[in-house]
């Protein structure tokens, strides 16, 4: 049986790898049972619209009118036959990922509703979406799928950690970085990562490979920016399980129906009670070797049942 061939198209600026989720399988090239991810495939069997944006604000006009607008006007973009590569509309996939926010709700609406033309199957992290789901994992470590599949624990070293970054633009971001500055106050031994954070954090600074900021830690914090539905869980999770962490993890219930119990602790809100909580874990490694079997299990879960790949895989199956 030959494999199916899956291109993608995404609005993510910056993603123009042709390996795209090739780590994300112990084969050559992106293959996974019986698909092959090749992103730039010029015919490819399927379509994979991954967090494709049909709209696009545009700059405001420099007139009079324009000075009372509070958005830049919205317009939205046609698919021509040559972007779908001639995949037809049964061969071809919608997937939002980006948590659905107050001030995106508009748009993922638009995105939705365009989507339609073009896709048999679409669907988002929202209840929103005309097929509500959880966002198939991916993960951003740069360790080989062999590696973190058969890895011995890495030594752990240091209680706790938090990748982050300054991002500010929604209310759910503002909230984030007000609790990542009362824990900065409390004084609690967590060494912060990320991009932009601001100058009174005091951050290890920027990483390129997140591995590093989390192998050698026993509990990392996984705070998601959207904790609103029974949808929505980011790699935040599955980056900070796969690393051998102990999540502490601050989200909606997703994550509880889909890892083992006892793979992560429940962060119970982002005010002094969270950092509390917080404190009482990470003063003694005894959470993390108590649930040490526990990591281990959800790990093989993120990597063989939850991974985007496996998913693309059923998906195709079940469609043919």
């Amino acid at each position: 049986m030959s494999r199916a061939i899956i291109g993608m198209m995404t609005s993510y600026q910056g993603l123009t790898q042709s390996d795209w989720l090739w780590q994300q399988t112990p084969h050559p090239f992106g293959i996974w049972k019986n698909i092959q991810m090749l992103k730039n495939a010029p015919q490819p069997d399927y379509l994979l619209l991954y967090q494709y944006d049909f709209h696009r604000q545009q700059p405001l006009d420099k007139n009079w009118l324009s000075r009372f607008q509070k958005t830049p006007p919205i317009e939205t973009a046609s698919l021509t036959q040559a972007q779908l590569r001639g995949v037809p509309k049964e061969k071809t996939i919608y997937l939002l990922r980006e948590p659905p926010l107050d001030e995106v709700q508009q748009q993922n609406c638009t995105n939705y509703e365009l989507a339609k033309g073009y896709c048999s199957y679409i669907s988002g992290a929202d209840d929103l979406a005309p097929t509500p789901d959880y966002m198939p994992a991916i993960w951003y470590h740069a360790n080989s799928f062999r590696e973190l599949d058969q890895m011995p624990i890495p030594e752990k070293m240091a209680p706790c950690s938090w990748i982050t970054s300054g991002i500010n633009r929604t209310a759910n971001h503002r909230q984030r970085l007000d609790f990542l500055q009362k824990i900065q106050q409390s004084q609690l031994k967590i060494d912060f990562y990320g991009r932009n954070l601001p100058s009174h954090i005091q951050s290890q600074g920027e990483i390129k490979n997140k591995w590093y900021s989390m192998a050698p830690y026993y509990y990392n914090l996984a705070i998601e920016n959207y904790a609103g539905n029974s949808w929505y869980v980011s790699e935040k999770l599955w980056d900070s399980l796969l690393a051998w962490c102990l999540p502490i993890y601050y989200g909606g219930s997703a994550a509880d129906r889909l890892l083992p119990p006892n793979s992560f602790l429940r962060l119970p809100s982002l005010d002094e009670k969270g950092i509390a909580y917080i404190q009482e874990i990470i003063t003694t490694p005894d959470a993390w070797h108590e649930r040490k079997e526990a990591i281990a299990e959800a790990r093989q879960v993120i990597l063989h049942k939850l991974n985007l790949l496996n998913w693309l895989s059923e998906f195709i199956e079940l469609s043919c």
